[in-house]
């Protein structure tokens, strides 16, 4: 079967910010595919490339070796068959929910009536129904990455691209969104690549999860499948004998990682 995105020997390559004239390799040796339909976490130390990794994915950085295809297409430019959905808001501030969410299909030469009754859809499909005229400031943080949310799917990726999503929500609002997130891919069945350092969180919502090493040269070191059954809720499972298993094999290949990630922030503190 074809990947829906596959990253073949790919390497990321910068000048230095701190000393001028060096280079860092970012990432290296990445091997990495996502299937349509499956839901593919990356997890390792900070600072170790996965979200370079997601750029490659985006079409928004061109890999300094190796290369990215898309259902089996070389991938030129920005990935048209992907959405992303960004760690910060990225909602812009003078439009309503309703606004932001059509905004896309606004882009695309959807026509604005059009654009706003698929926009209507998709927030009530994230329980924001009713509240279409409602500013980003007026919502609470939860609220805006569910507008992010159906921002990202209003304009059905075939690809979702997520950096972090949730990780500046509160433990329970970050649940919902979770379980939310996994109903509706459950629905859809598009390919996910998700960037979390929560083990948890990718173990939860995930198919496979990617193990990175500590930076610089980050390169995958691991590969699990979560054979665990769907559909799942991501509170109850953290409490079955298979998550603690798969936690704790998983656990066992990125602690010694962590642990030089942070080791490395040291030095450079």
């Amino acid at each position: 079967m074809t990947a829906a995105l596959a990253l073949q020997d790919v390497a990321c390559t910068f000048v230095s910010k701190d000393q001028p004239g060096q280079r860092y390799t970012a990432v290296q040796d990445v091997n990495l595919t996502v299937a349509a339909g499956e839901f593919v976490s990356v997890v390792g130390p900070t600072g170790c490339g996965k979200s370079t990794l997601l750029n490659v994915g985006a079409g928004l950085l061109v890999p300094s070796t190796g290369s990215v295809t898309v259902f089996g297409q070389p991938l030129a430019g920005i990935n048209q068959r992907a959405g992303y959905m960004f760690q910060a808001d990225s909602l812009m501030p003078w439009r309503t929910a309703l606004a932001n969410v059509s905004a896309g299909l606004q882009f695309h030469g959807v026509a604005e009536r059009d654009a706003a009754v698929q926009a209507n859809d998709w927030l009530r499909r994230v329980g924001l129904g009713g509240f279409g005229d409602r500013y980003p400031h007026q919502m609470s943080g939860g609220m805006r990455k569910r507008v992010s949310l159906a921002q990202t799917l209003v304009l059905d990726p075939d690809i979702i691209l997520m950096d972090e999503p949730f990780s500046a929500l509160d433990i329970q609002t970050r649940q919902l969104m979770e379980n939310e997130l996994l109903e509706i891919w459950a629905a859809k069945r598009k390919a996910v690549l998700f960037i979390t350092h929560d083990l948890d969180e990718a173990i939860a919502m995930s198919d496979r999860v990617v193990v990175m090493s500590a930076g610089p040269g980050s390169r995958p070191i691991g590969d699990f499948t979560i054979d665990i059954e769907r559909p799942r809720d991501v509170a109850e499972i953290k409490t079955s004998p298979r998550f603690l298993q798969l936690h704790q094999a998983i656990w066992e290949v990125l602690r010694e990682e962590v642990l030089k990630g942070y080791q490395q922030q040291l030095k450079a503190a």
